[in-house]
């Protein structure tokens, strides 16, 4: 077990910043193919009429507000995907903070190809920096807690392992990546298992036992009564669904440290330090995900 996975109870990413280059991974790679697919299909009706294909250009991608930059090397294989022959310069790496007019990276190939790729490699700069920004925001609002910002599985079909990346690029862990990383008991599998006559608690034993043993149980809450519940069966982390503060505060003097303790539902940026000072270990938000809003990110000639 690493040692992400032994503070979070999470599995940690096949990969990350400062290893294997992002766009080499397969899930990414595809969805770098089906971008280009679902966009050039049929050519680029302007551009294959007015740009010649021999007509040489450079271009320089910059922020045009601040943040942080995650999805370079996925915008510029874009490009290199449209033309081989197209020389691509990063000129910062994924995590870094950015300022208003901050160069991002630099092309130099045909007009025509930078032309073709702008849109796409923009709308994966765009989006995924406005995830690592938002989580970045996230972070530095608990820090100093011990709290740390997880994500949820509330992502864009097709588009987890990026969005999950641009989570760890602003400074966030991965919760689950997919529904057998873990064993996460939620509100639906407790009711159809205590219309079957089992309690919370029974229900975390038979997880436990039938799980193999690499795999935590976490239990989604809701009562005191039910973190009692939770811990009676042993489970190793339990996620407080939608609590107040005092409630949270509660559960952290109950469990008093036998499970890690996950806060979710209804997470804001004017709550979250509240929530991280009760103690809880894991504060997860879908919004990071699902509702971050892109980051504005330009490319001009030069």
């Amino acid at each position: 077990m690493t040692q992400q996975e032994a503070k979070t109870g999470h599995a940690a990413a096949p990969w990350g910043l400062g290893r294997s280059p992002l766009h080499t991974n397969p899930d990414v790679s595809a969805v770098i193919d089906r971008a280009i697919q679902e966009d050039l299909a049929l050519g680029d009706a302007t551009t294959d009429a007015l740009v010649p294909r021999d007509l040489p250009g450079e271009a320089v991608i910059f922020a045009k507000a601040p943040g942080v930059l995650c999805g370079v090397e996925v915008a510029l294989e874009v490009f290199r995907r449209i033309d081989p022959s197209m020389a691509t310069e990063a000129l910062l790496a994924d995590g870094a903070s950015m300022e208003q007019g901050s160069n991002i990276a630099r092309l130099k190939g045909s007009k025509a190809s930078i032309l073709m790729g702008e849109r796409l490699a923009l709308n994966f700069l765009q989006h995924l920096s406005g995830i690592a920004t938002a989580t970045a925001t996230y972070v530095k609002a608990v820090e100093g807690t011990g709290a740390r910002i997880i994500d949820t599985r509330k992502t864009i079909p097709g588009l987890r392992a990026l969005q999950k990346y641009a989570v760890r690029a602003g400074g966030g862990r991965n919760h689950r990546q997919n529904l057998g990383d873990g064993i996460l008991i939620k509100d639906n599998h407790i009711a159809a298992l205590r219309a079957q006559g089992m309690s919370l608690a029974d229900t975390v034993r038979l997880a436990e036992e039938r799980a193999p043993h690499t795999i935590k149980i976490e239990v989604e809450v809701t009562s005191m009564e039910e973190v009692q519940e939770a811990l009676d069966g042993g489970a190793h982390l339990i996620l407080l669904d939608n609590m107040s503060v005092e409630q949270m505060r509660q559960a952290v003097r109950l469990v008093d440290g036998r499970a890690m303790l996950e806060a979710s539902g209804g997470i804001t940026l004017e709550s979250v330090r509240a929530i991280a000072e009760t103690g809880v270990d894991l504060i997860s938000s879908g919004a990071l995900t699902h509702s971050a809003k892109a980051l504005d990110i330009s490319l001009d000639f030069v």
